[in-house]
């Protein structure tokens, strides 16, 4: 596969949408921190050279291109906090801050290209679902890069605030030193409740 590309923005331009934006979001499956979601408006003239799906980049070709991206681009970034993702679930949650990011870009997108299967609902403007798509969309995966390096940046602010839990490697993913220093440390306040490994140990002993 030879990596993303603007296919499916000159499509939608060449149908008539003025503002296109790219969708993606990070977090679902860790067991701490919130989930983030970022929507991209690229510049078609200055696009950043060598823009992936940003799980196949190096963090330090994330944080590059990170740069490039906010430097160029119209961003926008929103995080849906633990709370939440407890109250609606996290599928709920990650369409809630995709809507919330593209909200956060104004009113002038008249197309999204959202990563995935699933379109959030309610929104004012036309909408695409591209599975795959941080690997196939240059906008989609400019969100992708700019949503993980978001994310990835808290998550070791809040490693900072609850030391123990290796989220600056991790992100709150439940790797094996992950669930080890859980189960000796116990909940954080920024554990995901509904999720099965920590609500395990927080109901264990009923």
């Amino acid at each position: 596969m030879n990596g993303p590309d603007f296919s499916f923005e000159k499509g939608c331009l060449e149908e008539g949408f003025r503002v296109i934006a790219g969708v993606d979001e990070v977090g679902r499956g860790p067991l701490a921190g919130p989930v983030t979601a970022a929507a991209v408006i690229l510049d078609p003239e200055a696009i950043p050279l060598g823009l992936n799906d940003s799980k196949a980049l190096s963090a330090t070709k994330r944080e590059r291109l990170y740069e490039e991206i906010c430097a160029g681009s119209q961003i926008s970034v929103v995080h849906v906090s633990v709370e939440e993702i407890d109250r609606l679930n996290i599928l709920h949650a990650s369409l809630k801050a995709m809507r919330l990011a593209l909200q956060g870009l104004g009113d002038h997108v008249d197309m999204a290209l959202i990563d995935g299967n699933k379109i959030p609902t309610d929104l004012p403007h036309a909408a695409q679902a591209i599975v795959k798509g941080d690997a196939r969309s240059l906008s989609i995966a400019a969100a992708s890069i700019v949503a993980k390096t978001v994310r990835d940046r808290l998550m070791c602010e809040l490693e900072r605030e609850c030391p123990g839990y290796g989220w600056c490697k991790n992100a709150g993913y439940p790797t094996k030193a992950h669930l080890e220093a859980l189960e000796a440390l116990g909940v954080s306040t920024h554990h995901r409740r509904s999720f099965k490994p920590v609500y395990n140990i927080l109901y264990q002993e009923n």
